[in-house]
């Protein structure tokens, strides 16, 4: 491990590549053999199943690598681009689910055509200092302003705090993803993408163990009525399970194997408990999956997979610039 610590950055993003392609064609080998032998439309049938899960889930990851791929040839600004479409898509879902009025249309264009690409045009130049503080600060007191401007108090502060929520959640939250990229550690140039990397794997990692195990050991719900499947139990073996494969990719990080054990515990924590938020608001609006208002074909919206991104991402990021002092 610490030989590879000082691979060039290609070698290092080949070696990368090589597993978690190689990874995922296993895994996609393996669920095609298991369809042969038993050759059940399950998917068809019960899009909630399981089997089902599995396939999407295998799906996304296929999509989420190649997006990774596509994030590294293009470098910062083009990774920048591509995640400020993904906050714009993710807001959108969230907002089609939520009550508004024509009075907030003024504060919807806002959101959508000011304040999301402002975000990530501080976010291309490095303004850290103003990027910490655009949405929290000057964003959330902006959009009650603009909406009392519309005349319209019928329930104005639950039309506001949903439409500020998802401001701060698919747009502030999601940000930092690509800032990761952008951050300056000594002797490590060049090699941003790689935390973002980091990042992902981990949060994936952890969410992934955390569904293992509570389908797989019998535990009390801790919030059933919001999550059956999420679990003290659950929860630390996700997290654990996310600082354990951080330490081990520590050499495509500037940390040593404790810092990114801590580094990676905390995303994977913070990743787990952001999504468990985000079910919660689901289940406050009666759907299963965001974008999919009945909940009865199966699909998932982009904000399903990003969720546990939009929570991690600001904490990880912020832990690493306080931790290691880093000015930009």
């Amino acid at each position: 491990m610490s030989e590879l610590k000082h691979w060039s950055p290609a070698d290092q993003i080949a070696l990368l590549f090589a597993l978690l392609f190689g990874l995922l064609l296993l895994i996609t080998a393996g669920g095609v053999l298991y369809r042969l032998k038993n050759p059940v439309e399950e998917l068809a049938i019960n899009p909630r199943s399981a089997r089902a899960q599995f396939q999407r889930d295998l799906n996304a990851s296929w999509v989420g690598a190649l997006l990774f791929w596509l994030a590294w040839i293009s470098g910062p600004a083009g990774s920048t681009i591509l995640f400020g479409l993904f906050s714009f898509f993710c807001l959108r879902e969230f907002i089609t689910l939520q009550h508004t009025t024509r009075s907030d249309h003024r504060t919807l264009i806002a959101a959508f055509f000011v304040i999301l690409p402002l975000q990530y045009i501080v976010v291309a130049n490095r303004r850290f200092d103003l990027f910490t503080v655009l949405i929290p600060v000057y964003a959330f007191l902006a959009i009650p302003v603009i909406s009392a401007l519309s005349g319209d108090p019928k329930r104005f502060l639950e039309r506001n705090a949903k439409i500020q929520w998802g401001i701060m959640v698919c747009i502030y939250g999601l940000s930092h993803a690509p800032a990761l990229l952008l951050l300056e550690f000594p002797r490590y140039a060049g090699k941003g993408a790689f935390l973002l990397f980091f990042l992902v794997t981990v949060v994936s990692v952890a969410q992934i163990v955390q569904e293992v195990v509570s389908r797989s050991v019998r535990s009390l719900p801790t919030v059933r009525a919001i999550s059956r499947s999420f679990s003290r139990r659950a929860w630390w073996s996700g997290a654990l399970a996310g600082a354990f494969v951080g330490a081990l990719l520590y050499w495509v990080t500037p940390f040593k194997a404790g810092q990114a054990f801590v580094m990676a515990f905390i995303a994977a924590a913070s990743g787990t408990l952001g999504a468990l938020v985000m079910k919660a608001m689901k289940r406050e609006a009666g759907i299963h999956y965001w974008g999919n208002r009945s909940g009865i074909t199966g699909a998932v919206g982009l904000l399903d997979r990003v969720a546990a991104l939009c929570f991690a991402a600001p904490i990880f990021f912020h832990s690493v610039r306080w931790y290691f002092k880093l000015s930009v």
